[in-house]
């Protein structure tokens, strides 16, 4: 190599990277697409709320229940295959739901989409990170969760729109988009030579959830990602609406000004903070997002007013950006880029799942029965009980050997 090389911070990313992002951001613009007809269509045939949000939740929980299938796919059969075949898994589910005619074949058709979900998920991030250059993976897990962020964003103002054409053409767009996203991305794919099933490594032991457990960086990140699940994706599409019109007696259209505000945050944390992890460490950066998360959070219910829940979901979605991409970073430089780690993956990915489904349930029974304030404070308490698991481990930092409490 010459003196003129490049170094990993101003090498360009593997263009493999950038179809996965690619492909995540499809993903994501689908699953925004079918949020706004999913509800309204299950009430269409004649069932009521709490059937209609049990459609919703359906998905989460076959992904949470699939988790260590995928994982174990992924070491088995390789990232590329468990990728794609998760992508048509989520394409025939959607397909399905369009052309359902009951409740519960919607229910179950809907649920069995958690099972690609999980596996396209687990793949994506196992690749993504195995083709990431060394000292990039900050950065490229920003990139990771920006595109998800974006195609959420984007989704839903094309699903309403959808939505007043037919109830059923939502999923049928979606499906057809991933259909075409497999074929598009599978081809690029099998181009690369370095996305192929991962022979093994006689020195590096495949990283499985019992050997993850045993360092304290995992067992960080699993807290992390069970309180970002808990506040961020939980939490805040379940309560903050039922805040708004209980507490503040404002309109619905509030509540969406809120999740945008949220959004907004998030992406504009994402954008002005790429790579920031790479270059302080990991731990800084989770720890601040997290107590942003939580002092977010639990501004809600302390301070019922309409500018005070505008402020702290600004800051709430400052903090998710910040923490996603460095949790979801320090879990990749556990793994590496010389041995599987789907297992340990679908572990992480575990636990912000149980986050999102616990979390909105207990939630919203705090909010019955206790009060607002009660429920957005535990949310937030959970954010900070994981803060305060990451202020306790020292591990020395995967990426530069010093100490993970240095910045």
């Amino acid at each position: 190599m010459t003196s003129g090389a490049s170094t990993p911070e101003r090498e360009a990313l593997p263009w493999e990277v950038w179809a996965l992002l690619a492909g995540s951001f499809l993903v994501a613009v689908g699953f925004g697409i079918v949020a706004p007809a999913l509800p309204v269509f299950a009430r269409s045939f004649g069932v009521g709320v709490t059937a209609a949000a049990a459609v919703v939740s359906a998905l989460p929980v076959l992904r949470l229940l699939f988790a260590p299938v995928s994982g174990r796919l992924v070491a088995r059969v390789g990232e590329r295959a468990t990728y794609l075949a998760g992508l048509l898994v989520v394409a025939a589910s959607t397909g399905a739901c369009a052309l359902a005619t009951s409740y519960v074949q919607l229910l179950v058709f809907r649920g069995l989409g958690g099972i690609g979900s999980t596996m396209f998920t687990v793949s994506a991030f196992s690749l993504i990170f195995r083709l990431a250059p060394e000292g990039r993976r900050g950065q490229v897990s920003g990139l990771f969760t920006g595109s998800f962020l974006l195609g959420g964003i984007s989704g839903p103002a094309l699903g309403g729109a959808l939505v007043a054409v037919d109830l059923r053409a939502p999923f049928v767009v979606y499906a057809v988009a991933l259909v075409v996203a497999t074929a598009v991305v599978g081809g690029l794919l099998a181009r690369s030579t370095g996305v192929g099933v991962r022979a093994p490594d006689p020195g590096v032991e495949p990283l499985t959830i019992a050997r993850a457990l045993r360092r304290p960086t995992y067992r960080a990140a699993l807290a992390s990602g069970l309180a970002t699940g808990w506040a961020v994706q939980g939490v805040r599409v379940a309560l903050v609406p039922l805040f708004v019109a209980v507490a503040l007696g404002r309109e619905p259209v509030w509540a969406g000004v809120a999740l945008t505000v949220f959004a907004v945050g998030d992406g504009a944390m994402l954008l002005a903070t790429s790579g920031l992890s790479d270059r302080r460490g990991r731990r800084p950066v989770v720890v601040a997002g997290l107590a942003m998360v939580a002092a977010g959070t639990a501004c809600l219910g302390v301070l019922p007013d309409l500018v005070v829940l505008l402020v702290a979901s600004l800051v709430a979605g400052a903090g998710a950006g910040l923490l996603q991409p460095a949790q979801g970073a320090a879990v990749a430089d556990l793994v590496g880029s010389r041995r599987s780690g789907g297992p340990a993956l679908s572990g992480f990915q575990m636990a912000s799942d149980v986050g999102a489904i616990i979390g909105p349930l207990a939630a919203g029974a705090l909010a019955q029965y206790a009060g607002f304030t009660a429920a957005f404070g535990v949310s937030g308490a959970v954010a900070l009980a994981a803060m305060l698991v990451w202020l306790a481990t020292t591990e020395p930092d995967v990426r530069t050997g010093a100490p993970s409490s240095t910045a």
